[in-house]
């Protein structure tokens, strides 16, 4: 049987979850299966149940634009190449080590594996 109250749930989670526990009934589940993998199935679909009002934190209007310009800001250097700080190469997929090294004009990094794309992509930074 699942835990808990439900009344922090809207009651569109709740109509959610008793039309998914319907359905795992019809599949033959029973019922306090059916109404577990539901809360489970609504948990993960939103979050848990949902407060109203928002999400209790305001930002300032000076906060919202300082954001959005850094937030432009990483963009734009993402889109250059730079990486972030903290993300490391070693980390990368090599379909992002490629596209880096698209963007850096490394020549022959077609036919690169992983390790010689990260130490080209050392060279040229």
């Amino acid at each position: 049987m699942p835990r808990g109250d439900k009344d922090k749930y809207t009651d569109k989670q709740k109509r959610k979850a008793e039309h998914i526990e319907q359905s795992y009934e019809d599949k033959g589940v029973s019922k306090d299966e059916a109404e577990a993998r539901a809360w489970a199935t609504v948990n993960k679909q939103s979050g848990g149940g949902e407060r109203k009002g928002g999400s209790g934190q305001k930002k300032s209007p000076a906060a919202k634009a300082q954001a959005r310009a850094s937030s432009a800001r990483r963009a734009v250097a993402t889109k250059h190449g730079v990486p972030r700080p903290g993300q490391r190469l070693e980390d990368m997929t090599k379909a992002e080590l490629m596209d880096r090294a698209r963007k850096r004009h490394i020549a022959g990094r077609s036919s690169m594996r992983k390790g010689e794309l990260i130490e080209a992509l050392r060279k040229v930074a």
